[in-house]
């Protein structure tokens, strides 16, 4: 059987495993040869049923609501995951986290001295529909000193995992806002060599999907596999 061009990675569209400027990557990423498998099964994956999850779980505006709405500009973010050719992948669990608007995440190991929004826990689920369409409603979060070097910003950023039918369809990223002035600055983001595929890490304002005097809409569409695959990027 010969072997589909897009069964090994695309360097130029993934971030290089050890990337200098990504300061934890040279600790954290493997220092010896990665030992390549010719033939993967495309085992299942655990399959999720909506019954399993809630519709407060893609609201992240109401899911930690407690006295009062949380603090910042509502946003909704919806897009389609699709696999390599194209098709609409449902049933894919979607699951996303990310800083508040002050860009301060709900963790114990936080040490951002911003504050914390109390209605706000930057973390929900969903599943895609039958179209492979999804759709969250949250807070665009802000951006955060992280370090890596002197005067660091991350860019707003909110994490998606997906996880599809088998476990091939897995995929850890970052979507971005249009227009950020951070890009430029941010060794996670630039250690994607490709411009094409850094653009596919940025969700575009949609007028047509804005809700009047609720919220902005940003689309997110997803790749999970193949030569226009949404960059793995952690």
């Amino acid at each position: 059987m010969s072997r589909s061009p897009w069964n090994d990675r695309d360097w130029s569209n993934h971030p290089d495993l050890i990337y200098p400027d990504y300061k934890s990557t040279v600790l954290r990423n493997p220092k010896k040869p990665l030992l390549k498998l010719d033939k993967i099964k495309q085992i299942p994956a655990p399959k999720f049923q909506t019954s399993s999850l809630r519709t407060i779980d893609a609201d992240l505006t109401l899911n930690a609501k407690k006295d009062h709405d949380p603090i910042g500009e509502r946003i909704i973010v919806l897009g389609k995951v699709k696999d390599e050719y194209g098709r609409p992948v449902p049933d894919c669990l979607i699951e996303i986290w990310q800083a508040n608007s002050a860009g301060r995440y709900v963790h114990r190991e936080e040490i951002h001295d911003a504050p914390l929004d109390p209605n706000f826990l930057g973390a929900g689920m969903t599943l895609t529909d039958q179209n492979g369409d999804y759709k969250f409603t949250t807070i665009k979060p802000g951006s955060y000193p992280w370090g890596n070097h002197q005067n660091a910003w991350r860019p707003a950023h909110i994490h998606f995992s997906l996880l599809g039918r088998s476990f091939v369809d897995r995929l850890v990223t970052q979507m971005y806002f249009e227009g950020d002035p951070l890009f430029k600055y941010d060794p996670i983001f630039n250690s994607i060599p490709d411009e094409k595929a850094k653009d596919r890490l940025v969700a575009k304002f949609s007028i047509d999907q804005t809700i009047p005097d609720f919220a902005h809409a940003y689309i997110f569409d997803i790749i999970l596999r193949g030569r226009e695959a949404t960059p793995m990027e952690t």
